[in-house]
């Protein structure tokens, strides 16, 4: 199972240990889908719709995943704090974030859902940077002008996180992007604030009149 691949590029295995999580933790996780009737199919999907176009327009040799499948082991190490830094090993926020997909908890509910109405948000998601984008003399940020992309292609994703500039102007480092698919297809687009609260603040210029 792990080597099936869910699009034309992508293996489940990759899906499911690209964290560095994983590769600290990867003797103590099962990093696979225990709901893979229903999971797996949402993966594909994200594939499909997503990130099949991507790797075919940019390569790839460019593109790198960096956070796909949340399984519940891996939750559970994430919301822990690496006992050397004291910092939390990832961000976690199975309820919204779809990284679980179509996972389902003890009591046979889906860990992704809406608000206070419960309702199942299903989908999946992935985070991934594409390495090589060339700095913009308007000072566009490389994964600005990744954002700005998919929006032209009038990729079907459900949500985009943006997670902001670039950590260093003259070096290759590029943050990643949070990018999901989902039936409903919101075009929900996200930043964050300095303290990592999400805001709708400074997506004015993605957005349509």
């Amino acid at each position: 199972m792990h080597e099936i691949l869910l699009g034309k590029y992508l293996t489940l295995q990759e899906f499911c240990t690209c964290t560095q999580t994983y590769r600290k933790y990867g003797d103590r996780i099962n990093p696979y889908p225990e709901n893979p009737e229903e999971t797996i199919p949402a993966l594909e999907s994200l594939c499909e719709h997503i990130l099949d176009p991507v790797i075919t327009h940019f390569g790839r040799e460019r593109f790198q995943l960096t956070y796909g499948f949340c399984s519940k082991d891996l939750k559970r190490f994430l919301a822990q704090k690496d006992p050397e830094t004291g910092i939390k090993n990832g961000r976690v926020d199975p309820s919204r974030d779809q990284h679980m997909a179509h996972e389902k908890n003890r009591n046979g509910k889906y860990y992704c859902v809406s608000g206070a109405s419960g309702t199942a948000r299903l989908g999946a998601a992935c985070d991934f940077r594409i390495i090589g984008l060339e700095s913009d003399p308007l000072r566009v940020t490389r994964s600005a002008r990744l954002v700005e992309w998919i929006l032209e292609q009038q990729l079907p994703f459900d949500s985009l996180y943006y997670y902001g500039g670039d950590p260093c102007d003259i070096c290759e480092a590029v943050r990643p992007i949070h990018i999901s698919y989902a039936p409903q297809q919101r075009h929900d687009i996200w930043t964050f604030t300095d303290g990592g609260v999400p805001t709708r603040k400074g997506i004015e210029k993605w957005l349509k009149d």
